[in-house]
Formats: structure tokens, sequence, C-alpha cells
């Protein structure tokens, strides 16, 4: 029997869109975290900052820039003077959706830092689904 194969061009650089999480009265958390970040240790905002850009690019999807945490939910990391981590999610069509930022001193996110993550996820799945 012949083996017969089929060439599949596949792009893994395919672009996702990241986006920020907005509540339903408008208030854009990760923005506001960003925004307070810049002012306080421009260093790190501009570490955040690029991490964000590169996770357009599948490859950045996985550590050292980025970790599952279960559920859905992923962190990007960055690792200065405090630990910054914005946590955020896949949607459909190629797009990554940012939902809290934290800084701290320790390597475990805070359960009630994922709490909110999480209650943000369902909020705008249930929104833009």
């Amino acid at each position: 029997m012949q083996t017969t194969y089929i060439n599949i061009d596949v792009d893994m650089s395919m672009d996702f869109t990241v986006e920020f999480y907005m509540s339903r009265s408008g208030a854009c958390p990760v923005r506001k975290f960003l925004d307070e970040l810049k002012a306080s240790d421009p260093n790190d905002f501009a570490a955040v900052a690029a991490g964000l850009a590169k996770l357009r690019n599948r490859q950045y999807h996985r550590e050292p820039l980025s970790k599952s945490l279960g559920d859905g939910l992923f962190e990007l990391r960055h690792i200065g003077k405090l630990n910054t981590r914005v946590l955020w999610f896949f949607m459909k069509g190629y797009r990554i959706v940012a939902l809290h930022g934290i800084r701290h001193k320790g390597w475990s996110i805070p359960d009630r830092d994922i709490a909110t993550a999480l209650e943000r996820m369902n909020d705008w799945r249930k929104r833009f689904e």
C-alpha cells in the first residue's frame, strides 16, 4: 500500500489581538493598572508592555513569559523588584483578553486575584462569546 502525504503550509506566527477587559460600567482595570505601573516603575511597565505585545505571537504562549493557571486562565509574568503579573485568557478568533494586573513579592498568585480574574473572564464570555 502506498502512503500519500499532503503538504499543508501552516503559519505558526499567526497574530493574536490583545484586548483589555472592560466592565459593564466602562471601567478598564488593566489599563488603570498599567497607568499606575508606568508612573511608579517605568522599567517594569516597559517590560510588561513588551510582554503584552509578544503575546500576539503564539511562540510566547509558554514559559518563561506565560504560564497556564488552569480553568482557561493564563499569566504574563515579569520578575523585577516586585513580581508583576497580568492575568488573561483566550477567546475565539485569535483574541487574548487581559483581565487583571497585580504586583506582589511572593511567587504564588493570591486566591483573591485569581477569583477576580475568573469573575471577569466569565463576565466577558457571557457578554461577547
